[in-house]
């Protein structure tokens, strides 16, 4: 499984090092916002068991996208793909990708109501329709149209990490944030994908 993993990881440095070049020498403030993820990701790098619940009141509210998160659903898939490292490298892997789809701070943001409602835009795309929210596991389903995408929601260094698996993100990423570059959602896709309890999705900010 590690070896696999180490596998993806070469791969995505490829398509981030395309990525970069495609950007040219942009290292602008929102580029450094980004990369300093790592030390905002998700505490504990898990979503399950680790008591970092949100309660519906706390979910409330609205949330700016502010860097890239990744974590494992449990210490026991955390520690067999290899620990927080590989979680650091997941969101370093990320940043890249994301901004080459063009995710930044200035389009994508979601609001949860009291009421049960959302509304949201992924890459500038706006969305909107009912979640609802398990306390208990931090599990969320976002019901929009067609689409009912699930998720989870825990806290982070900085505020909120809203992650997906493999199969939701893409859905994220093409039916609700018309993303049509195919590398760096199969970049991201794959990412999740890489070991076994990975999660791959958003920082999200008050």
């Amino acid at each position: 499984m590690k070896k696999s993993f180490i596998a993806v990881l070469s791969a995505l440095a490829l398509l981030a090092s395309s990525c970069m070049n495609g950007l040219g020498t942009s290292t602008n403030t929102n580029s450094g916002g980004i990369l300093t993820s790592v030390l905002g990701s998700v505490l504990g790098n898990v979503l399950f068991g680790g008591g970092l619940g949100f309660t519906s009141s706390s979910l409330v509210g609205n949330w700016n996208y502010n860097a890239p998160s990744a974590a494992f659903t449990t210490q026991q898939t955390l520690a067999k793909a290899g620990g927080t490292a590989t979680t650091n490298n997941m969101i370093s892997s990320l940043a890249p990708t994301y901004q080459n789809i063009g995710i930044n701070k200035n389009n994508t943001a979601f609001n949860f109501g009291a009421d049960k409602t959302f509304s949201a835009k992924v890459n500038g795309i706006p969305f909107n329709g009912t979640y609802t929210f398990n306390e208990q596991t931090g599990e969320i389903a976002l019901k929009s149209g067609s689409n009912t995408i699930k998720g989870n929601v825990t806290k982070t260094n900085n505020g909120m990490g809203l992650m997906f698996d493999a199969k939701q993100m893409t859905t994220m990423l093409q039916n609700c944030g018309k993303v049509t570059n195919a590398a760096a959602i199969e970049a991201v896709s794959k990412l999740a994908k890489s070991a076994d309890g990975a999660r791959v999705g958003f920082e999200l900010t008050k």
